[in-house]
């Protein structure tokens, strides 16, 4: 399969080479014209991944790309997974199969409209699955990681919409060579932040050196730009008028008439002990009397700087038990820029808290490392607060990014859809698959308060209500290129309405469609005159 917007990326990637100075003019030239001659997309980036041997900055490696073969990949739905509850709320999808064949199809109908990635790709070895066994003869190493990337992203950027954001979790390890993959295929330009997340509160002491708490999530912008804005939601963790020490407040009086609060006006000592628990965080903002917030203690914020803040429309949140203060300025007034630490400071959870959403759900462990929904819900909303944006998950694992989609609009009532990607593979706790055991059972009980089977005996059906909305599951179906059987060939296949399409009226519509988007397809009309053997008309 091969797409005109690959071509151009890699074309766009030559000329970056030559301004850089990496390639040759003449070189360059030449690969251009290769690229322009190639079959398909894995032809074209094999010929571009020629110029990429030596790059200024040292970073190689062996580049090994997706097996070629003549056989057509396409979207056929499974009816058994898929649900409607709604046709008022958005339509999510899950698609069960390669993400490399997936992300090829999506592009037919999703080129350039997608707001938000977000991947955790598998970086440990023992979690490459049976991708390291069926491309890489299991050989795992660090190319083996770099060279399943490398073709993904290529394709990502071209779903990404021009204001899109891309991130992606990865370890420590890791994290410094797929840096500077990103770097190639996003350019560096585009680079926003490399966030480090508090992975876990009770790390193991498995190693002798350090313990590692955090884990990193690289973000970068398709195309950014002086204008594009980043926000942290409510808290800002740079110039909020905290506390310079651990002491409790010295005094705190609000402004008559302000918003309820469930603390008394007072004197509190510094290192008193005293500690109140508060029900709610408590919003203090200028009242109509104008009288001022006050708070007295070690401050990073003068109480003159306090008072234009107020007069700004800032809000100041009283948080629980430490009677520290943070602050959310106005929309209309203010934009905070995010600081790159993510933690439950910022309502963020651990891997613990992730296991915790689905030990909800299951009752067994089933899957390892979950990543929290919050992490998920804090990345979309610090970048798009658009409630009709398209959110891309393409190593999906355990439904987490769709869970977060959907709380997401449970929260503000948005219209968000989720696309979710996820190869079906076998371990020990998921015999059927990762894709049949795990995800698509998450985000049936978390859409319906039910499983599969009807059942609902799961701790998060007692304790919630169902999200609703609508999935519609595909599995990654193959047709030979040159099938002439009656029923069997790819224009009777391949249901043009599972890429948003109508269908087609006229069979030589559909065919010239089938022609534009499915390569190997094309070239074997071209090989064999279908059309005139068949006798088509219109």
């Amino acid at each position: 399969m091969t797409n005109n917007g690959m071509k151009e990326s890699l074309l766009l990637e030559i000329d970056k080479r030559v301004a850089d100075n990496v390639l040759e003019p003449t070189n360059a030239r030449l690969l251009k014209k290769l690229i322009l001659a190639a079959d398909d997309d894995n032809e074209a980036m094999m010929i571009a991944a020629l110029g990429t041997t030596y790059k200024k900055t040292g970073f190689h490696f062996d580049k090994r790309l997706e097996k070629l073969s003549n056989d057509i990949r396409y979207f056929k739905k499974n009816k058994e997974l898929s649900f409607h509850t709604d046709d008022s709320k958005p339509t999510h999808k899950l698609i069960i199969g390669d993400n490399y064949e997936a992300l090829q199809n999506l592009l037919i109908e999703y080129k350039g409209r997608v707001d938000v990635i977000y991947i955790d790709p598998p970086y440990g070895k023992d979690s490459m699955g049976e991708f390291a066994q069926t491309n890489y003869e299991n050989a795992i190493t660090r190319d083996n990681l770099l060279s399943m990337l490398y073709p993904r992203l290529m394709l990502a950027k071209q779903l990404l919409a021009e204001s899109g954001v891309i991130f992606c979790s990865i370890d420590d390890r890791n994290q410094a060579y797929v840096k500077c993959l990103f770097d190639e295929v996003f350019l560096e330009s585009n680079f926003v932040a490399t966030y480090l997340w508090k992975k876990t509160d009770t790390p193991p002491s498995l190693s002798k050196k350090v313990r590692k708490k955090y884990e990193y999530v690289l973000c970068y912008g398709k195309k950014l730009d002086k204008s594009y804005k980043f926000s942290q939601g409510s808290i800002d963790g740079g110039d909020a008028p905290l506390l310079n020490t651990g002491n409790a407040l010295k005094e705190l009086s609000f402004p008559v008439g302000s918003v309820h609060f469930n603390i008394p006006d007072g004197i509190y000592e510094p290192n008193n002990g005293t500690r109140i628990q508060l029900k709610e965080n408590v919003v203090v903002k200028e009242s109509l009397n104008a009288n001022e917030l006050k708070a007295v203690g070690e401050w990073k914020w003068t109480q003159e700087t306090l008072n234009e803040e107020i007069k700004k429309g800032t809000y100041f949140l009283v948080k629980s038990r430490l009677f520290s203060l943070r602050y959310q300025r106005d929309a209309e007034n203010a934009t905070k820029v995010p600081q790159n630490n993510i933690d439950s400071e910022l309502g963020v959870g651990t891997n613990e808290n992730g296991c915790s959403e689905l030990s909800s759900l299951f009752q067994e462990d089933c899957f390892d490392n979950p990543k929290p929904v919050s992490l998920i819900e804090f990345l979309v909303n610090m970048v798009n607060k658009d409630e009709n944006i398209i959110v891309l998950d393409f190593f999906a694992g355990s439904g987490t990014t769709g869970h977060a989609v959907l709380d997401l609009n449970k929260k503000d009532e948005g219209n968000r859809q989720f696309i979710l990607c996820q190869l079906n593979e076998k371990t020990d706790t998921t015999p059927n698959g990762i894709a049949y055991d795990v995800t698509s059972k998450r985000l049936k009980r978390v859409m319906t308060g039910e499983c599969y089977d009807g059942t609902k005996n799961f701790k998060w059906a007692e304790e919630n209500l169902p999200y609703g909305g609508n999935l519609d599951v595909y599995e990654i179906a193959t047709v030979h290129n040159s099938s002439t059987l009656e029923g069997q060939t790819p224009f009777d296949v391949i249901d043009e309405t599972l890429y948003g399409k109508e269908k087609f009226k006229t069979l030589r519509e559909k065919v010239d469609w089938v022609c534009g988007n499915f390569a190997h397809t094309q070239k074997w009309i071209d090989d064999n005159d279908w059309l005139d053997k068949h006798k088509l008309e219109g």
